[in-house]
């Protein structure tokens, strides 16, 4: 619409509005939709940005929403550790987190079991998202690829990337750590 037309019917409004003072005018109909329209396009501009955002948004491929947990709270029983795990001379405290995440992630307290041996020592790695170790009492002495050889005490914490080759070398008779794993059935290959 040409700006010289929404311009002078105002002017002929006021001119209106000055001959008859006791009476109020109300715009007319159709200068009332001029200016809704007006408003409307400039409030169309976001939505129609916002819109093209949606489209190009439900176009790409959608992550499939994670499982959703519930929530689970283990308390410390010294009974609950178990040779029943992934290494045969470890005893395992299952803190029953694979079940309250639907399979997502894994979380276990680990008591190593005196002497380290030969079987402790084999090369392997785990096929994983992610692992995450922290050593709650006691050392453990590790060697990574690529990373060389580690000494972790009581405090120290790592993640090591999925199918790194690694080894147990050594630990004190009273260590333990918490070892958290995504997903929670990973596979363990020896190297």
């Amino acid at each position: 619409m040409p700006k010289a037309a929404v311009k002078a019917k105002p002017a002929k409004r006021k001119i209106a509005a000055k001959a008859k003072p006791l009476r109020k005018t109300k715009p007319a109909p159709r200068a009332k939709a001029k200016s809704a329209s007006t408003k409307l396009t400039r409030a169309a501009k976001p939505r129609r940005k916002l819109a093209a955002k949606r489209r190009q948004a439900a176009a790409s491929p959608r992550k499939p929403a994670p499982p959703r947990h519930r929530f689970n709270v283990s308390h410390l029983d010294s009974s609950e550790f178990k040779r029943a795990g992934l290494r045969p001379y470890a005893a395992y405290r299952d803190l029953g987190m694979a079940e309250a995440t639907n399979g997502m992630v894994v979380a276990h307290v680990i008591r190593m079991l005196p002497p380290c041996t030969d079987e402790v020592r084999k090369r392997h790695y785990h096929d994983v998202q992610l692992q995450l170790v922290y050593v709650l009492k006691g050392w453990m002495k590790n060697e990574f690829e690529g990373e060389g050889e580690q000494l972790m005490r009581d405090g120290s914490c790592w993640i090591q990337p999925a199918k790194i080759h690694h080894t147990v070398l050594d630990y004190s008779d009273d260590c333990e750590v918490l070892e958290i794993v995504m997903p929670a059935d990973f596979a363990t290959a020896e190297v």
